[in-house]
């Protein structure tokens, strides 16, 4: 009797290849865990910042009670939900989920996309992430990612938010540029920005308010024509029916976020019918998650899978992510993710 566990699990530690300030606080590492069914026929990660509040002993609950399962694996894409349920966090959830569809697309000889009767993505733009840092530094990182056409801007700790930008703008007059505050503004610190925020020609606002203000999101709409683009607000099939109700432009899609593939293929289509434009994101995680989402990529209008840009030492080979941004997905069965030679 084959007496090995359904799955098991391992801690990476991921280290930062510079100290990443946000809205919430800075980090230097990132827990993050990766998931390995039976005989490694399938490869998921589990990956979540500290700020969302879940709590791992609760994540590795869930992965020994699926380790101890008897139901057969799913075979097909369209069980994945049911076997994996709704119960346990959402970056657990993710893990099992995307190992799963790793080991169908493996056994079928198919790379992901093909698996999900997607188109093969195209070559695509990512944008690169410039932490929050004095305004002087915030604009050297700028001149030092010359080759990056996409920049993507943290800001939401103080009021120096609009020197830097300016700073970034001044050096960098080219790049197109996202801001993300990451939940850190009030309505009236937003509102007061608003108008000021028109002359920095900005392809998206990101996250301006608390997840909870959905209604503050739509009034921040509502005042301009810069998309508002909503990410920590979006967890699940009603907060994106909500967001589009109150005229919210686009919403950032992570599979960590949103429980895995299944759930985002769901909340992307939806999304697509209330005329909302999509990003496929990603937490600071390995290549595992951000490869997952890149087999993504031909349902979104933007990418901001940087991850790989921003950790020294991850482990995996799998999407690329080259010298000007752009993503392009492994020409591998499943995932299409291996360890990388030592």
């Amino acid at each position: 009797m084959d007496m090995k566990p359904q799955l098991t699990w391992q801690k990476i530690t991921l280290k930062l290849r510079n100290p990443f300030r946000i809205s919430y606080g800075t980090s230097e590492e990132r827990l993050a865990y990766w998931i390995r069914l039976k005989n490694d026929e399938g490869w998921g990660e589990g990956t979540i910042p500290p700020y969302y509040g879940v709590r791992t002993d609760d994540m590795e609950l869930f992965w020994k009670n699926a380790s101890e399962s008897v139901l057969p694996f799913p075979e097909e894409p369209e069980k994945i939900s049911s076997w994996v349920g709704t119960d346990g966090p959402a970056p657990a959830r993710c893990a099992l989920d995307i190992a799963f569809h790793d080991r169908i697309a493996r056994a079928n000889n198919l790379p992901l996309y093909k698996l999900l009767c997607l188109s093969k993505p195209e070559p695509k733009i990512s944008s690169f992430t410039i932490a929050i840092d004095t305004p002087s530094e915030m604009a050297n990182k700028a001149l030092l990612a010359k080759n990056y056409s996409i920049i993507k801007v943290k800001l939401g700790s103080d009021d120096l938010d609009m020197v830097r930008l300016q700073a970034i703008r001044e050096v960098r007059p080219d790049v197109q540029l996202r801001l993300d505050a990451n939940a850190g503004w009030t309505l009236e610190n937003a509102m007061g920005y608003i108008q000021d925020l028109e002359r920095f020609n900005l392809e998206m606002i990101e996250q301006p308010l608390h997840k909870d203000d959905i209604k503050g999101m739509g009034i921040i709409q509502s005042q301009t024509d810069i998309p508002i683009v909503a990410d920590e607000s979006v967890q699940t099939l009603k907060n994106i029916e909500d967001l589009a109700a109150v005229g919210v432009k686009g919403v950032n899609i992570k599979l960590m976020k949103v429980g895995g593939l299944s759930p985002a293929l769901k909340m992307i289509k939806r999304s697509r019918e209330l005329g909302l434009k999509v990003m496929l994101g990603c937490m600071v995680e390995t290549s595992i998650g951000t490869t997952a989402m890149a087999h993504l990529g031909s349902l979104a209008e933007w990418l901001d899978l940087d991850a790989p840009a921003l950790i020294a030492n991850d482990p995996f080979d799998g999407m690329i992510f080259d010298g000007s941004g752009t993503v392009k997905i492994p020409d591998r069965e499943g995932i299409g993710v291996v360890l990388k030679s030592l």
